[in-house]
């Protein structure tokens, strides 16, 4: 079948409580959208994987937690407060907002400037071409520390953090000299960063708060170049192995007028977000960036690197985040590659990926939602075939809580079995395990797979093992 579009995610997301608009009742907020009980548990077992596979499967690999309001030095120095903004175009007529960089270049014009200096670019949304020069808008969110506001006190301005990278960056030493570890290594981390997107939408796949799996590897100079590739290879892999079908992903090289200030070279994993649009290249967008970030950071963060002139570079750092290499004897600032992804995105992706159609018998559309089992929201559900049957009743759900301890696994009586077994494919679930009249008799239930419908009678007493062995193969 043809790839599913957002829009056809959206309202299973809804429908079946993955996703809701947030602030609904209230006419909602633009952006802005809840995990719903099957949606938090989707993300939450994406974070999982990827935590298990960054963190746990590797020896030169540790986690932190930093927090969300950094001292505003940070940013300063880390080029944010001046540098961290999009081009921000108004429409007159319908004051409608965009960024410059999305709109389309006319032929025979050299800057999206020219064009909108001579009438040439239409408004996305009215169609005139009554548009203002692009202007920076700077997309970190302010706030405030204390009581004063940060009108009347400078140093009451902070910020919500734009990138959870930077909290890693500053704690580089720390973890460096608490962990005793030499090159290379790398700190992992899961948070919420927020940035005040121009034009925020397409569900999930842009909001203005969002949860980003970053790592920085730190590596000596003149290992980056084979480390970034190692980590391009391992993040495609990863995506492939939890269901995503590598045709629907493709590398992107950054050409050097896209790079970032810091950036010696960046790799786009894109995904095919758009499959409805008619050009080609606008069906993909960025699922994920591996970035070779040079020793941009930790220069920027430390009191030692001096300018041309002898001038330090940052007078505010009480730390110099150097590394120094006791076999050579050799002081440098390490390289860094970053791998950063949004859980948001991921998210979306791999329902995009999953959903599936298929006629029954009866030549109804059935979907089905074929999850990674290691990702998906419920592993099993107990079924009575007969809820009006307390002895059915009562062994399904000891059954459910047998179950419970070991994997995700709900009871579920709302309707006929041939309507729970639909319910169940729609949220992803791998299997059913159904109670019927015979397991009264021969302690035995019926296990159905969720792709292939096919049913096997299992013993009760083998069940558990049955079913962690199948989620696991």
């Amino acid at each position: 079948m043809a790839a599913p579009n957002i829009e056809t995610i959206v309202s299973l997301a809804k429908r079946r409580g993955f996703v809701f608009p947030s602030s609904e009742i209230y006419g909602g907020l633009g952006s802005s959208w809840d995990y719903a009980p099957l949606g938090v548990e989707l993300a939450n077992n994406v974070k999982a994987a990827w935590w298990r596979w960054m963190v746990y499967e590797r020896d030169d690999m540790e986690g932190l937690d930093s927090s969300i309001i950094l001292n505003r030095k940070v940013w300063k120095y880390s080029g944010h407060e001046d540098t961290f903004s999009d081009p921000l175009v108004d429409c007159r007529n319908c004051q409608n907002r965009m960024r410059a960089d999305k709109l389309d270049l006319p032929a025979g014009f050299a800057s999206i400037e020219e064009a909108i200096r001579h009438k040439a670019v239409k408004c996305t949304n009215c169609g005139e071409t009554d548009l203002t020069e692009p202007r920076p808008f700077n997309l970190m969110f302010r706030t405030q520390i204390g009581a004063a506001s940060a009108e009347d006190d400078p140093n009451a301005l902070a910020y919500l953090r734009p990138e959870t990278a930077q909290g890693i960056f500053i704690n580089y030493l720390n973890v460096q000299t608490a962990m005793r570890r030499k090159l290379p290594f790398g700190i992992a981390q899961i948070g919420k960063s927020f940035r005040n997107e121009v034009t925020p939408g397409n569900f999930i796949f842009r909001t203005r708060e969002f949860e980003q799996m970053e790592m920085e590897y730190f590596v000596r100079p003149g290992e980056d170049d084979a480390a970034l590739n190692f980590w391009v290879k391992a993040c495609f892999d990863w995506y492939a192995r939890l269901g995503i079908n590598p045709d629907n992903l493709k590398l992107y090289e950054q050409p050097k007028k896209e790079l970032a200030h810091y950036a010696k070279r960046t790799v786009d994993i894109l995904y095919r977000f758009f499959p409805e649009r008619d050009d080609e290249t606008k069906r993909w967008d960025e699922l994920m960036g591996i970035a070779n970030r040079t020793d941009f950071d930790l220069k920027t963060h430390s009191k030692k690197p001096e300018d041309a002139e002898g001038k330090r570079l940052n007078p505010d750092s009480t730390e110099d985040l150097s590394y120094f290499d006791e076999a050579s004897k050799e002081r440098f600032y390490p390289f860094v590659i970053e791998p950063a992804a949004g859980v948001n995105r991921s998210v979306l992706a791999f329902l995009m990926d999953a959903y599936t159609e298929r006629e029954t018998d009866k030549g109804e559309k059935r979907v089905i939602l074929k999850l990674h089992p290691q990702l998906a929201p419920i592993k099993v559900a107990v079924l009575p075939l007969a809820k009006n049957k307390p002895e059915i009743v009562g062994m399904a759900r000891t059954l459910k809580h047998q179950l419970q301890p070991h994997l995700r696994a709900v009871y579920d009586d709302t309707g006929g079995i041939g309507k729970l077994y639909a319910r169940q494919d729609e949220i992803g679930t791998p299997f059913c395990v159904t109670v019927d009249h015979e397991s009264l008799e021969d302690e035995a239930v019926t296990v159905r797979d969720r792709d292939t419908w096919e049913q096997q009678r299992v013993k009760i007493g083998e069940l558990r093992n049955h079913l962690m062995k199948r989620l696991k193969n």
